[in-house]
């Protein structure tokens, strides 16, 4: 029987939960500004000012303090455009997260996010002459999808069993992409989407050779053709 969505939540393993801190705590701060329980209504336009990524402070904008162009690499996942944008992506995570957290451990866990997190912003640098700002944990989700879509391919059994199961993955990343498109209000960064899906890839395919660990071979009866 499936767990209730609160106690699905509570049993969500502590790195899972280190992240969700990580990104629901600057939104509660600035949700509490905009609400005016505390400090200023400026608040969340300043974080995004100072934390969001700016791809044109990769073309020669100014930037508001000199470590802002390498910074934003890093800042943008852990600011998110509003509740709905945030609860959207936990819900990515929670889902996705403990799958991956068994498949690469604690210490590979993080490390996919870092490097996801980072293509993201490097996709959106690299394709987008967009003026406004980019916020958000999805390079870093899209990532985690894109090792999964790894993972999974890798334990395919046969032709047809492959085809089914990467038209059902692909089917999941449309409607994630979807899902996003509408808690943005339209709003929605592609090119962190790419960026984190190909470095999530990527780390998944080079872990696994880096961790000695081969290509799975299913049982004999097991194969399709």
């Amino acid at each position: 029987m499936a767990q209730p969505p609160s106690r699905a939540l509570l049993s969500l393993p502590a790195a899972i939960w280190a992240v969700v801190l990580l990104c629901t705590l600057p939104e509660l701060v600035l949700l509490g500004a905009d609400w005016g329980l505390w400090g200023s209504a400026r608040w969340r336009p300043m974080a995004y000012q100072n934390g969001a990524f700016w791809a044109g402070l990769l073309h020669g904008w100014r930037p508001n303090y000199a470590a802002q162009p390498i910074v934003m690499f890093a800042s943008y996942g852990w600011l998110h455009a509003g509740p709905g944008h945030l609860v959207g992506n936990l819900g990515v995570l929670a889902w996705l997260g403990p799958r991956m957290l068994d498949r690469f451990g604690t210490r590979g866990f993080a490390a996919l996010w870092a490097t996801s997190l980072l293509g993201g912003a490097a996709g959106f640098g690299l394709l987008t002459s967009s003026p406004a700002p980019m916020v958000g944990a999805s390079g870093a989700l899209f990532g985690l999808a894109g090792a999964w879509l790894v993972e999974e391919t890798r334990r395919t059994t046969g032709l047809w069993t492959g085809i089914l199961k990467g038209t059902a993955m692909l089917a999941a990343l449309l409607a994630l992409n979807a899902t996003t498109w509408v808690l943005q209000g339209g709003h929605l960064a592609w090119e962190t989407h790419l960026g984190g899906m190909a470095a999530g890839m990527a780390f998944a395919v080079l872990w696994r050779r880096g961790n000695g660990q081969p290509q799975e071979e299913p049982p004999a009866g097991e194969r399709e053709g």
